[in-house]
Protein backbone atom coordinates (compact mmCIF):
# COMPACT_ATOMS: atom_id res chain seq x y z
CA UNK A 1 0.00 0.00 0.00
CA UNK A 2 3.00 2.35 0.86
CA UNK A 3 4.76 1.72 -2.36
CA UNK A 4 1.45 2.72 -4.34
CA UNK A 5 0.99 5.84 -2.65
CA UNK A 6 4.41 6.60 -3.18
CA UNK A 7 4.52 5.61 -7.04
CA UNK A 8 1.14 7.93 -6.92
CA UNK A 9 2.90 10.93 -5.59
CA UNK A 10 6.06 10.49 -8.39
CA UNK A 11 3.40 10.10 -11.27
CA UNK A 12 1.50 12.76 -10.14
CA UNK A 13 2.55 15.34 -12.51
CA UNK A 14 2.03 13.12 -15.29
CA UNK A 15 -1.67 11.96 -14.10
CA UNK A 16 -2.22 16.16 -14.42
CA UNK A 17 -1.42 16.20 -17.58
CA UNK A 18 -3.36 13.31 -18.58
CA UNK A 19 -6.38 14.70 -17.14
CA UNK A 20 -5.98 18.16 -18.65
CA UNK A 21 -5.16 16.56 -22.26
CA UNK A 22 -8.74 14.35 -21.87
CA UNK A 23 -10.61 17.43 -20.86
CA UNK A 24 -9.73 19.59 -23.45
CA UNK A 25 -10.17 17.27 -26.34
CA UNK A 26 -14.10 16.60 -24.88
CA UNK A 27 -13.30 13.66 -22.54
CA UNK A 28 -14.01 15.19 -19.50
CA UNK A 29 -16.75 12.36 -18.24
CA UNK A 30 -13.67 10.12 -18.98
CA UNK A 31 -11.44 11.84 -16.38
CA UNK A 32 -14.80 12.07 -13.81
CA UNK A 33 -15.24 8.02 -14.07
CA UNK A 34 -10.98 7.00 -13.33
CA UNK A 35 -11.79 8.94 -10.45
CA UNK A 36 -8.64 11.43 -11.44
CA UNK A 37 -10.59 14.54 -11.02
CA UNK A 38 -10.76 13.27 -7.47
CA UNK A 39 -7.33 12.62 -7.15
CA UNK A 40 -5.85 15.68 -8.41
CA UNK A 41 -8.63 17.56 -6.15
CA UNK A 42 -7.05 15.34 -2.86
CA UNK A 43 -3.68 16.74 -3.77
CA UNK A 44 -4.74 20.21 -4.78
CA UNK A 45 -4.28 20.42 -8.55
CA UNK A 46 -6.63 22.46 -10.26
CA UNK A 47 -8.22 21.11 -13.40
CA UNK A 48 -9.31 23.99 -16.27
CA UNK A 49 -13.00 22.22 -17.12
CA UNK A 50 -13.66 25.74 -19.15
CA UNK A 51 -13.33 25.32 -22.97
CA UNK A 52 -13.92 21.21 -23.56
CA UNK A 53 -17.68 22.03 -24.58
CA UNK A 54 -16.37 23.19 -27.87
CA UNK A 55 -13.99 19.83 -28.46
CA UNK A 56 -17.15 17.94 -27.21
CA UNK A 57 -18.64 18.81 -30.16
CA UNK A 58 -15.86 16.53 -32.44
CA UNK A 59 -16.72 12.81 -33.07
CA UNK A 60 -15.72 10.56 -30.28
CA UNK A 61 -13.20 8.69 -32.29
CA UNK A 62 -11.69 11.89 -33.45
CA UNK A 63 -11.19 13.45 -29.88
CA UNK A 64 -9.72 10.04 -28.45
CA UNK A 65 -7.22 10.07 -31.38
CA UNK A 66 -6.10 13.67 -31.22
CA UNK A 67 -5.50 13.20 -27.32
CA UNK A 68 -3.87 10.21 -27.94
CA UNK A 69 -1.70 12.30 -30.49
CA UNK A 70 -0.57 14.93 -28.10
CA UNK A 71 -0.28 12.08 -25.12
CA UNK A 72 2.78 11.37 -26.22
CA UNK A 73 4.63 8.09 -27.35
CA UNK A 74 2.98 5.60 -24.93
CA UNK A 75 -0.47 6.51 -25.68
CA UNK A 76 0.05 7.02 -29.37
CA UNK A 77 1.25 3.23 -29.62
CA UNK A 78 -1.60 2.30 -27.61
CA UNK A 79 -3.86 3.53 -30.07
CA UNK A 80 -1.61 2.13 -33.02
CA UNK A 81 -2.12 -1.17 -30.94
CA UNK A 82 -6.17 -0.46 -30.80
CA UNK A 83 -6.48 0.09 -34.58
CA UNK A 84 -5.10 -3.61 -35.56
CA UNK A 85 -8.12 -4.79 -32.59
CA UNK A 86 -11.26 -5.36 -35.00
CA UNK A 87 -12.58 -7.66 -32.12
CA UNK A 88 -12.31 -4.78 -29.41
CA UNK A 89 -13.83 -1.63 -31.42
CA UNK A 90 -15.89 -0.83 -33.94
CA UNK A 91 -15.05 0.05 -37.46
CA UNK A 92 -15.19 4.19 -36.97
CA UNK A 93 -12.95 3.97 -34.28
CA UNK A 94 -10.56 1.65 -35.99
CA UNK A 95 -10.50 3.80 -39.40
CA UNK A 96 -9.72 6.62 -36.76
CA UNK A 97 -6.54 4.98 -34.90
CA UNK A 98 -5.22 3.73 -37.82
CA UNK A 99 -4.54 7.88 -38.93
CA UNK A 100 -2.45 7.86 -35.46
CA UNK A 101 0.66 9.31 -36.37
CA UNK A 102 4.36 8.71 -34.19
CA UNK A 103 5.88 12.00 -36.15
CA UNK A 104 7.29 14.41 -34.05
CA UNK A 105 9.78 17.62 -34.63
CA UNK A 106 13.57 16.16 -34.64
CA UNK A 107 15.40 16.94 -31.41
CA UNK A 108 19.26 19.30 -32.55
CA UNK A 109 21.96 16.74 -32.35
CA UNK A 110 23.42 18.83 -29.39
CA UNK A 111 20.61 17.62 -27.38
CA UNK A 112 21.47 13.92 -28.54
CA UNK A 113 24.89 14.01 -28.87
CA UNK A 114 25.74 13.96 -24.64
CA UNK A 115 23.89 10.44 -24.89
CA UNK A 116 25.25 9.10 -28.08
CA UNK A 117 28.99 10.07 -27.18
CA UNK A 118 28.32 8.15 -23.72
CA UNK A 119 26.73 5.05 -26.62
CA UNK A 120 29.68 5.03 -29.20
CA UNK A 121 32.45 5.75 -27.17
CA UNK A 122 33.18 9.43 -29.05
CA UNK A 123 31.68 11.76 -30.58
CA UNK A 124 30.02 10.57 -33.94
CA UNK A 125 31.98 12.38 -36.57
CA UNK A 126 35.10 10.76 -35.14
CA UNK A 127 33.43 7.51 -34.82
CA UNK A 128 31.70 7.17 -38.21
CA UNK A 129 33.26 8.48 -41.62
CA UNK A 130 30.56 11.15 -41.90
CA UNK A 131 27.62 11.68 -40.09
CA UNK A 132 24.61 14.25 -41.13
CA UNK A 133 23.37 15.72 -38.64
CA UNK A 134 20.18 16.70 -39.98
CA UNK A 135 17.78 13.46 -39.42
CA UNK A 136 16.36 10.95 -41.68
CA UNK A 137 13.17 10.63 -39.75
CA UNK A 138 11.93 11.02 -36.57
CA UNK A 139 9.29 9.62 -34.41
CA UNK A 140 8.17 9.65 -31.01
CA UNK A 141 10.66 7.28 -29.44
CA UNK A 142 13.56 7.25 -31.81
CA UNK A 143 15.14 9.08 -34.80
CA UNK A 144 17.19 7.41 -37.45
CA UNK A 145 20.70 9.68 -38.87
CA UNK A 146 22.52 8.77 -42.21
CA UNK A 147 26.03 7.74 -41.61
CA UNK A 148 28.86 5.84 -42.93
CA UNK A 149 31.37 3.92 -41.48
CA UNK A 150 35.17 3.99 -41.94
CA UNK A 151 35.02 1.14 -44.19
CA UNK A 152 32.50 3.25 -46.59
CA UNK A 153 29.49 0.91 -45.75
CA UNK A 154 26.52 3.71 -45.57
CA UNK A 155 24.12 3.03 -42.38
CA UNK A 156 21.78 4.80 -40.77
CA UNK A 157 22.03 5.00 -37.04
CA UNK A 158 18.53 5.33 -34.51
CA UNK A 159 18.72 7.03 -31.52
CA UNK A 160 16.29 6.96 -28.56
CA UNK A 161 15.41 10.28 -27.56
CA UNK A 162 16.86 10.93 -23.68
CA UNK A 163 14.80 10.31 -21.06
CA UNK A 164 11.43 8.72 -23.45
CA UNK A 165 11.62 5.55 -20.84
CA UNK A 166 10.92 7.44 -17.34
CA UNK A 167 8.05 8.54 -19.49
CA UNK A 168 6.96 5.28 -20.86
CA UNK A 169 7.44 3.72 -17.49
CA UNK A 170 5.47 6.51 -15.87
CA UNK A 171 2.50 6.31 -18.38
CA UNK A 172 2.31 2.80 -18.15
CA UNK A 173 1.94 2.74 -14.13
CA UNK A 174 -0.75 4.76 -14.59
CA UNK A 175 -2.20 2.69 -17.29
CA UNK A 176 -2.51 -0.36 -15.33
CA UNK A 177 -3.80 1.14 -12.75
CA UNK A 178 -6.76 3.04 -14.87
CA UNK A 179 -6.75 -0.86 -16.30
CA UNK A 180 -7.76 -2.09 -12.86
CA UNK A 181 -10.53 0.72 -12.23
CA UNK A 182 -12.16 0.26 -15.87
CA UNK A 183 -12.22 -3.62 -15.10
CA UNK A 184 -14.26 -3.18 -11.66
CA UNK A 185 -16.28 -0.55 -12.10
CA UNK A 186 -17.42 -1.46 -16.06
CA UNK A 187 -18.52 -4.57 -16.13
CA UNK A 188 -19.21 -4.90 -19.85
CA UNK A 189 -15.38 -4.48 -20.02
CA UNK A 190 -14.54 -6.95 -17.97
CA UNK A 191 -14.63 -9.85 -21.09
CA UNK A 192 -12.08 -7.65 -22.23
CA UNK A 193 -9.37 -8.16 -19.68
CA UNK A 194 -8.00 -4.82 -19.39
CA UNK A 195 -5.34 -5.35 -17.24
CA UNK A 196 -4.22 -7.76 -19.56
CA UNK A 197 -4.40 -6.18 -22.47
CA UNK A 198 -2.16 -3.25 -20.75
CA UNK A 199 0.11 -5.74 -19.02
CA UNK A 200 1.32 -6.96 -22.79
CA UNK A 201 1.45 -4.09 -24.46
CA UNK A 202 3.62 -2.72 -21.67
CA UNK A 203 5.86 -5.81 -22.38
CA UNK A 204 5.80 -4.86 -25.82
CA UNK A 205 6.30 -0.80 -25.69
CA UNK A 206 9.09 -2.00 -22.92
CA UNK A 207 11.27 -4.33 -26.04
CA UNK A 208 10.34 -1.94 -28.20
CA UNK A 209 12.46 0.75 -25.85
CA UNK A 210 15.84 -1.61 -26.30
CA UNK A 211 16.92 -0.87 -29.97
CA UNK A 212 19.57 -3.73 -28.94
CA UNK A 213 16.10 -6.20 -29.00
CA UNK A 214 15.20 -5.24 -32.49
CA UNK A 215 18.50 -5.88 -34.31
CA UNK A 216 18.23 -9.37 -32.64
CA UNK A 217 14.66 -9.87 -34.02
CA UNK A 218 15.97 -8.24 -37.33
CA UNK A 219 19.06 -11.63 -37.33
CA UNK A 220 16.61 -14.02 -36.11
CA UNK A 221 14.49 -13.31 -39.15
CA UNK A 222 17.07 -13.02 -41.54
CA UNK A 223 18.10 -16.33 -40.94
CA UNK A 224 14.47 -18.00 -40.47
CA UNK A 225 14.00 -16.14 -44.49
CA UNK A 226 17.40 -16.73 -45.90
CA UNK A 227 16.54 -19.67 -48.00
CA UNK A 228 13.34 -17.77 -49.76
CA UNK A 229 16.46 -15.90 -51.34
CA UNK A 230 14.92 -12.71 -52.40
CA UNK A 231 13.74 -10.73 -48.85
CA UNK A 232 16.52 -8.99 -47.70
CA UNK A 233 17.10 -7.99 -43.87
CA UNK A 234 19.59 -5.08 -43.16
CA UNK A 235 22.28 -6.21 -41.59
CA UNK A 236 23.74 -5.32 -37.88
CA UNK A 237 26.68 -3.68 -36.49
CA UNK A 238 26.72 -4.57 -33.46
CA UNK A 239 30.12 -2.44 -32.27
CA UNK A 240 28.20 0.24 -32.29
CA UNK A 241 24.82 -1.02 -31.30
CA UNK A 242 23.10 -0.80 -27.16
CA UNK A 243 20.12 -0.75 -25.97
CA UNK A 244 19.60 3.29 -26.48
CA UNK A 245 21.42 3.09 -29.91
CA UNK A 246 21.44 0.96 -32.92
CA UNK A 247 23.37 1.08 -36.36
CA UNK A 248 22.21 -1.25 -39.75
CA UNK A 249 23.34 -1.04 -43.17
CA UNK A 250 20.95 1.11 -44.76
CA UNK A 251 18.83 -0.18 -47.39
CA UNK A 252 18.77 1.53 -50.67
CA UNK A 253 15.85 1.48 -52.82
CA UNK A 254 12.30 2.01 -53.60
CA UNK A 255 10.28 2.65 -50.76
CA UNK A 256 7.00 0.56 -50.63
CA UNK A 257 4.66 3.93 -50.25
CA UNK A 258 6.25 4.75 -53.75
CA UNK A 259 4.54 2.55 -56.41
CA UNK A 260 4.87 5.02 -59.12
CA UNK A 261 8.52 4.61 -58.85
CA UNK A 262 7.98 1.13 -58.78
CA UNK A 263 6.34 0.91 -62.03
CA UNK A 264 9.02 3.47 -63.52
CA UNK A 265 11.98 0.94 -62.93
CA UNK A 266 10.19 -1.62 -64.30
CA UNK A 267 9.69 -4.05 -61.57
CA UNK A 268 7.24 -6.94 -61.86
CA UNK A 269 4.71 -5.91 -59.43
CA UNK A 270 2.66 -9.00 -59.68
CA UNK A 271 5.56 -11.11 -58.41
CA UNK A 272 6.27 -8.66 -56.13
CA UNK A 273 3.14 -9.13 -54.04
CA UNK A 274 3.11 -12.97 -54.24
CA UNK A 275 6.75 -12.72 -52.48
CA UNK A 276 5.28 -10.40 -50.47
CA UNK A 277 2.63 -13.12 -49.03
CA UNK A 278 5.16 -15.99 -48.98
CA UNK A 279 7.71 -13.64 -46.89
CA UNK A 280 5.14 -13.15 -44.58
CA UNK A 281 3.21 -16.34 -44.47
CA UNK A 282 6.69 -18.29 -44.01
CA UNK A 283 7.32 -16.34 -41.07
CA UNK A 284 3.87 -16.66 -39.33
CA UNK A 285 3.27 -20.69 -40.74
CA UNK A 286 6.16 -22.27 -40.58
CA UNK A 287 8.71 -19.83 -37.96
CA UNK A 288 6.30 -18.35 -35.50
CA UNK A 289 8.14 -15.14 -35.43
CA UNK A 290 7.04 -12.54 -37.49
CA UNK A 291 7.35 -8.41 -38.34
CA UNK A 292 4.28 -7.54 -36.63
CA UNK A 293 4.01 -4.16 -38.79
CA UNK A 294 4.62 -4.96 -42.45
CA UNK A 295 3.04 -1.53 -43.66
CA UNK A 296 4.32 -0.43 -46.88
CA UNK A 297 6.79 2.42 -44.37
CA UNK A 298 8.31 -0.77 -43.35
CA UNK A 299 9.05 -2.55 -46.97
CA UNK A 300 11.47 -1.45 -49.72
CA UNK A 301 11.74 -3.25 -53.46
CA UNK A 302 15.17 -3.89 -54.68
CA UNK A 303 16.42 -4.94 -58.07
CA UNK A 304 15.76 -8.28 -59.51
CA UNK A 305 12.25 -7.98 -58.21
CA UNK A 306 13.88 -8.33 -54.19
CA UNK A 307 12.37 -7.47 -51.05
CA UNK A 308 13.66 -5.47 -47.86
CA UNK A 309 11.85 -5.24 -44.60
CA UNK A 310 13.10 -2.76 -41.69
CA UNK A 311 12.44 -1.87 -38.09
CA UNK A 312 12.27 -4.78 -36.39
CA UNK A 313 10.73 -3.17 -33.41
CA UNK A 314 7.47 -4.96 -32.81
CA UNK A 315 7.17 -8.96 -33.92
CA UNK A 316 4.90 -11.43 -33.09
CA UNK A 317 5.45 -14.72 -31.98
CA UNK A 318 3.36 -17.90 -31.92
CA UNK A 319 3.65 -21.10 -30.15
CA UNK A 320 3.91 -24.69 -31.89
CA UNK A 321 0.35 -25.23 -30.08
CA UNK A 322 -1.27 -21.69 -31.73
CA UNK A 323 0.49 -22.21 -35.57
CA UNK A 324 -1.41 -25.39 -35.19
CA UNK A 325 -4.65 -24.15 -34.63
CA UNK A 326 -3.79 -21.12 -36.80
CA UNK A 327 -3.40 -23.80 -39.90
CA UNK A 328 -7.01 -24.83 -38.90
CA UNK A 329 -8.32 -21.53 -38.79
CA UNK A 330 -6.79 -20.66 -42.17
CA UNK A 331 -7.57 -24.03 -44.13
CA UNK A 332 -11.36 -23.71 -42.78
CA UNK A 333 -11.57 -20.12 -43.89
CA UNK A 334 -10.18 -21.11 -47.34
CA UNK A 335 -11.72 -24.49 -47.93
CA UNK A 336 -14.89 -23.41 -46.51
CA UNK A 337 -15.46 -25.56 -43.59
CA UNK A 338 -17.26 -23.74 -40.64
CA UNK A 339 -17.02 -26.30 -37.99
CA UNK A 340 -13.32 -25.97 -37.89
CA UNK A 341 -12.91 -22.09 -38.12
CA UNK A 342 -15.85 -22.02 -35.09
CA UNK A 343 -13.95 -24.74 -33.21
CA UNK A 344 -11.04 -22.67 -33.29
CA UNK A 345 -12.11 -18.99 -32.42
CA UNK A 346 -14.26 -20.42 -29.69
CA UNK A 347 -11.01 -21.97 -27.84
CA UNK A 348 -8.88 -18.70 -28.50
CA UNK A 349 -11.94 -16.24 -27.03
CA UNK A 350 -11.84 -18.81 -24.19
CA UNK A 351 -15.97 -18.30 -24.17
CA UNK A 352 -17.35 -18.20 -20.67
CA UNK A 353 -20.30 -20.08 -19.29
CA UNK A 354 -22.93 -16.86 -19.81
CA UNK A 355 -22.11 -16.31 -23.38
CA UNK A 356 -24.66 -17.95 -25.79
CA UNK A 357 -22.11 -20.87 -27.05
CA UNK A 358 -24.97 -22.34 -29.58
CA UNK A 359 -25.67 -18.88 -31.06
CA UNK A 360 -22.03 -18.34 -31.60
CA UNK A 361 -20.93 -21.20 -33.23
CA UNK A 362 -24.46 -20.47 -35.81
CA UNK A 363 -23.18 -17.47 -36.44
CA UNK A 364 -19.83 -18.57 -37.38
CA UNK A 365 -21.10 -21.21 -39.23
CA UNK A 366 -23.43 -19.04 -41.48
CA UNK A 367 -20.27 -16.58 -41.96
CA UNK A 368 -18.27 -19.33 -43.59
CA UNK A 369 -20.85 -21.17 -45.11
CA UNK A 370 -21.82 -17.85 -46.95
CA UNK A 371 -18.76 -18.46 -49.14
CA UNK A 372 -19.60 -21.99 -49.98
CA UNK A 373 -19.49 -21.64 -53.63
CA UNK A 374 -17.27 -18.96 -54.21
CA UNK A 375 -13.94 -18.98 -56.12
CA UNK A 376 -10.92 -18.70 -54.43
CA UNK A 377 -9.32 -15.88 -56.19
CA UNK A 378 -12.29 -13.99 -54.79
CA UNK A 379 -12.03 -14.89 -51.60
CA UNK A 380 -10.26 -11.97 -49.30
CA UNK A 381 -8.51 -13.36 -46.50
CA UNK A 382 -7.99 -10.39 -44.67
CA UNK A 383 -11.69 -8.75 -44.73
CA UNK A 384 -13.04 -12.40 -43.61
CA UNK A 385 -10.53 -12.56 -40.69
CA UNK A 386 -12.27 -8.65 -39.44
CA UNK A 387 -15.81 -10.32 -40.05
CA UNK A 388 -15.09 -13.28 -38.04
CA UNK A 389 -13.36 -10.78 -35.06
CA UNK A 390 -16.29 -8.41 -35.58
CA UNK A 391 -18.67 -11.79 -34.41
CA UNK A 392 -16.59 -12.22 -31.49
CA UNK A 393 -17.20 -8.43 -30.21
CA UNK A 394 -20.75 -8.59 -30.87
CA UNK A 395 -20.28 -11.68 -28.27
CA UNK A 396 -18.05 -9.33 -26.25
CA UNK A 397 -15.42 -11.65 -26.82
CA UNK A 398 -11.46 -10.80 -27.18
CA UNK A 399 -8.75 -12.20 -28.86
CA UNK A 400 -5.43 -13.27 -26.89
CA UNK A 401 -2.71 -10.20 -28.07
CA UNK A 402 -0.71 -12.24 -30.00
CA UNK A 403 -3.38 -13.15 -32.50
CA UNK A 404 -4.45 -9.63 -32.58
CA UNK A 405 -1.14 -8.92 -34.11
CA UNK A 406 -1.24 -11.83 -36.20
CA UNK A 407 -5.03 -10.68 -37.86
CA UNK A 408 -3.35 -7.26 -38.16
CA UNK A 409 -0.54 -8.37 -40.37
CA UNK A 410 -2.39 -10.30 -42.49
CA UNK A 411 -4.86 -7.33 -42.94
CA UNK A 412 -1.78 -5.11 -43.60
CA UNK A 413 0.00 -7.79 -46.26
CA UNK A 414 -3.34 -7.96 -47.88
CA UNK A 415 -3.50 -4.68 -48.48
CA UNK A 416 0.26 -4.44 -49.70
CA UNK A 417 -0.75 -6.88 -51.93
CA UNK A 418 -3.90 -5.37 -53.48
CA UNK A 419 -2.05 -1.90 -53.97
CA UNK A 420 0.82 -3.73 -56.28
CA UNK A 421 -1.41 -6.22 -57.84
CA UNK A 422 -5.52 -4.91 -57.95
CA UNK A 423 -5.83 -9.40 -58.93
CA UNK A 424 -3.74 -10.20 -55.68
CA UNK A 425 -5.54 -12.65 -53.26
CA UNK A 426 -4.19 -13.54 -50.29
CA UNK A 427 -6.38 -17.02 -49.83
CA UNK A 428 -4.79 -18.36 -53.46
CA UNK A 429 -1.64 -17.62 -52.41
CA UNK A 430 -1.66 -18.69 -48.53
CA UNK A 431 -3.30 -22.06 -49.78
CA UNK A 432 -0.17 -24.24 -51.16
CA UNK A 433 1.87 -22.90 -48.19
CA UNK A 434 -0.70 -24.40 -45.75
CA UNK A 435 -1.26 -27.54 -47.58
CA UNK A 436 3.12 -27.74 -48.23
CA UNK A 437 2.74 -27.36 -43.97
CA UNK A 438 0.06 -29.52 -42.98
CA UNK A 439 1.62 -32.79 -45.00
CA UNK A 440 5.11 -31.66 -43.47
CA UNK A 441 3.34 -32.13 -39.74
CA UNK A 442 2.09 -35.59 -40.99
CA UNK A 443 5.36 -37.28 -42.26
CA UNK A 444 6.43 -40.20 -40.70
CA UNK A 445 9.22 -38.25 -39.16
CA UNK A 446 6.79 -35.84 -37.32
CA UNK A 447 4.26 -37.99 -36.42
CA UNK A 448 7.15 -39.74 -34.50
CA UNK A 449 8.55 -36.93 -32.86
CA UNK A 450 5.55 -35.15 -31.34
CA UNK A 451 4.30 -39.38 -30.69
CA UNK A 452 8.04 -39.85 -28.71
CA UNK A 453 7.25 -35.90 -27.02
CA UNK A 454 3.86 -37.17 -25.83
CA UNK A 455 4.84 -40.01 -24.34
CA UNK A 456 7.57 -38.34 -22.25
CA UNK A 457 4.80 -35.70 -20.65
CA UNK A 458 2.76 -39.07 -19.64
CA UNK A 459 5.62 -40.58 -18.04
CA UNK A 460 6.54 -37.41 -15.96
CA UNK A 461 3.07 -37.14 -15.06
CA UNK A 462 2.91 -40.80 -14.04
CA UNK A 463 6.03 -40.20 -12.29
CA UNK A 464 5.17 -36.76 -10.33
CA UNK A 465 1.22 -38.35 -9.42
CA UNK A 466 2.21 -40.42 -6.71
CA UNK A 467 4.69 -37.23 -4.86
CA UNK A 468 1.54 -34.98 -5.98
CA UNK A 469 -0.94 -37.63 -3.99
CA UNK A 470 1.24 -37.71 -1.17
CA UNK A 471 1.61 -34.43 -0.67
CA UNK A 472 -2.45 -33.53 -0.81
CA UNK A 473 -2.73 -36.51 2.00
CA UNK A 474 -0.72 -34.84 4.03
CA UNK A 475 -1.97 -31.35 3.97
CA UNK A 476 -5.36 -33.11 5.10
CA UNK A 477 -4.15 -34.54 7.73
CA UNK A 478 -2.43 -31.84 9.14
CA UNK A 479 -5.75 -29.85 8.52
CA UNK A 480 -3.92 -27.07 6.26
CA UNK A 481 -5.58 -28.41 3.09
CA UNK A 482 -7.36 -25.29 1.83
CA UNK A 483 -10.24 -24.62 -0.53
CA UNK A 484 -10.23 -20.96 -2.23
CA UNK A 485 -13.39 -19.86 -3.63
CA UNK A 486 -13.70 -16.29 -4.90
CA UNK A 487 -17.36 -15.30 -5.26
CA UNK A 488 -16.75 -11.93 -7.49
CA UNK A 489 -20.52 -10.35 -6.40
CA UNK A 490 -19.22 -10.54 -2.74
CA UNK A 491 -16.40 -7.80 -3.56
CA UNK A 492 -18.73 -4.87 -3.62
CA UNK A 493 -20.24 -5.98 -0.11
CA UNK A 494 -17.10 -6.22 1.48
CA UNK A 495 -15.56 -2.98 0.07
CA UNK A 496 -19.01 -0.97 1.59
CA UNK A 497 -18.40 -2.73 5.05
CA UNK A 498 -15.12 -1.97 4.90
CA UNK A 499 -15.70 1.85 4.07
CA UNK A 500 -18.58 1.34 6.82
CA UNK A 501 -15.74 0.63 9.46
CA UNK A 502 -13.80 3.48 8.62
CA UNK A 503 -16.31 6.07 8.63
CA UNK A 504 -17.39 4.46 12.47
CA UNK A 505 -13.37 4.65 13.34
CA UNK A 506 -13.28 8.33 12.53
CA UNK A 507 -16.87 8.97 14.08
CA UNK A 508 -15.54 7.58 17.07
CA UNK A 509 -12.19 9.50 17.56
CA UNK A 510 -14.82 12.69 16.76
CA UNK A 511 -16.77 11.59 19.68
CA UNK A 512 -13.21 10.92 21.74
CA UNK A 513 -12.08 14.73 20.43
CA UNK A 514 -15.57 16.14 21.76
CA UNK A 515 -15.52 14.61 24.72
CA UNK A 516 -11.82 15.35 25.65
CA UNK A 517 -11.61 18.79 24.38
CA UNK A 518 -15.02 19.73 26.53
CA UNK A 519 -12.66 18.23 30.08
CA UNK A 520 -9.99 20.02 28.89
CA UNK A 521 -11.99 23.54 28.65
CA UNK A 522 -12.79 23.23 32.76
CA UNK A 523 -9.39 23.40 33.58
CA UNK A 524 -7.78 27.07 33.04
CA UNK A 525 -4.58 26.61 33.51
CA UNK A 526 -1.75 25.82 30.47
CA UNK A 527 -1.47 27.74 27.11
CA UNK A 528 -4.73 30.29 26.29
CA UNK A 529 -5.53 30.98 22.50
CA UNK A 530 -8.92 33.96 21.99
CA UNK A 531 -9.07 33.76 25.81
CA UNK A 532 -9.49 29.79 25.45
CA UNK A 533 -7.78 26.77 26.62
CA UNK A 534 -5.45 26.05 23.45
CA UNK A 535 -5.61 22.09 23.76
CA UNK A 536 -9.56 22.19 23.85
CA UNK A 537 -9.85 24.53 21.11
CA UNK A 538 -7.81 22.50 18.90
CA UNK A 539 -9.57 19.33 19.61
CA UNK A 540 -12.26 21.25 19.05
CA UNK A 541 -11.52 21.96 15.47
CA UNK A 542 -9.93 18.91 14.62
CA UNK A 543 -13.26 17.18 15.40
CA UNK A 544 -14.99 19.82 13.27
CA UNK A 545 -12.89 18.94 10.55
CA UNK A 546 -13.52 15.10 10.75
CA UNK A 547 -17.04 15.81 11.12
CA UNK A 548 -16.94 17.93 8.18
CA UNK A 549 -14.64 14.73 6.08
CA UNK A 550 -17.13 12.17 7.56
CA UNK A 551 -20.50 14.06 5.89
CA UNK A 552 -18.64 14.93 2.84
CA UNK A 553 -18.03 11.37 2.08
CA UNK A 554 -21.42 9.91 3.10
CA UNK A 555 -22.65 12.38 0.38
CA UNK A 556 -20.54 11.36 -2.54
CA UNK A 557 -21.19 7.80 -1.98
CA UNK A 558 -24.92 8.20 -1.73
CA UNK A 559 -24.45 10.30 -5.50
CA UNK A 560 -22.13 7.61 -6.82
CA UNK A 561 -24.84 5.11 -5.87
CA UNK A 562 -27.53 7.35 -7.38
CA UNK A 563 -25.19 7.31 -10.65
CA UNK A 564 -24.44 3.37 -10.49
Amino acid sequence: MLLETIDTARDLGRLKTIAGVLIRHGLGDLVRRWGLADTLDRAGHRLHWEGAADLARLPPPVQLRKALEELGPTFVKLGQILAGRADLLDAEWIHELEQLHSQVPALPLDQLRPQLVQDLGGDPEEVFASFDAEPLAAASIAQVHRATLKDGTEVIVKIRRPGIDAIIESDLRLLERFAGIAEKQVPALKPYRPQNLVREFGRSLRRELDLAAECHNAERIATNLMPLGFVVIPAVHWEHTSARLNVQTRILGTPGTDLARVEAEGMDKVLLAKRGAQAVMKMIVEDGFFHADPHPGNVFYLPDNRLAFIDFGMVGRLSARRREELLQLLLGLVQRRPQAVADVLMDWAGAEANVQLNQLEAEIEEFVDQYHGTPLAQLSLGQMLTDVTAILREHSLALPADLALLIKAFISLEGMGRALDPDFHMAQEALPLLRQVVRARYQPKALASRGLQSLQRVFQLAEQLPHDISRLLRSARRGQLNINIEVQSLQRVGDQLDRAASRLSVALVIAALIIGSSIVMTVHSGPQLLGLPAFGLMGFVGAALGAFWLVRSIIRSRRHLDDE
